[in-house]
């Protein structure tokens, strides 16, 4: 069995998808935390001098999703054939898009310009996205974003909307499917564990 390491910071940020597929696969790793206040003294220690990495016996890799995919393959979670896989790709990375909306307000240092992203996020993205990403959740028969059983798109649109929910309560009231979905995640035994023992 791989050792696996996984760094980044005590949020949960654009790593938790991928702590959720370990979760899931029941996969044991290494869930290293740094503190923001000592990233200045550290960045230089790290790939591009960013976050997150994850080390597969001592081997270093950085970009989320790239470690994403690589995890969704060894445990079957990319679908059932290559169509399923192309359609778990295009969600992944659609709801990168909007994700981004909400990384720019969070380095974003210029007040006025935090307030016009948020304002636009809020205005604009929110509900250009959200009302398809529901649409395709409320088609599915199985309860899963992409055929009959559950792809790491499901864990990603989970934890990401989660976060959403938690930056703006009530954001997806509007989106029964969407919300069935993340509750359906987050029951899921192994993932329920990992969210109640990090629960703040």
């Amino acid at each position: 069995m791989p050792s696996y390491k996984l760094t980044y910071f005590d949020i949960p940020g654009i790593v938790q998808h991928i702590r959720y597929i370990l979760s899931y696969a029941n996969q044991p790793f290494e869930d290293v935390r740094l503190n923001p206040a000592d990233w200045p003294k550290l960045k230089e220690k790290f790939p591009y001098g960013k976050l997150p990495t994850f080390e597969i016996d001592g081997k270093i890799f950085n970009q989320s999703n790239a470690i994403a995919r690589y995890l969704a393959k060894q445990y079957g979670l990319n679908g059932k054939n290559d169509l399923e896989t192309l359609k778990v790709e295009c969600l992944t990375d659609t709801l990168v898009d909007l994700r981004n909306g909400l990384s720019a307000i969070v380095y974003e240092k210029d007040e006025a310009k935090k307030e016009e992203l948020k304002k636009n996020l809020v205005e604009n993205l929110f509900p250009t996205y959200l009302p398809k990403f529901e649409e395709i959740a409320a088609k599915s028969t199985s309860g899963w974003l992409v055929g009959s059983q559950i792809t790491w798109a499901d864990l990603f649109y989970a934890s990401t909307l989660a976060i959403f929910e938690e930056k703006f309560p009530g954001l997806l009231k509007p989106y029964p499917a969407l919300t069935a979905l993340v509750a359906k995640v987050e029951n899921i035994p192994s993932i329920k564990a990992y969210l109640e023992k990090h629960k703040k």
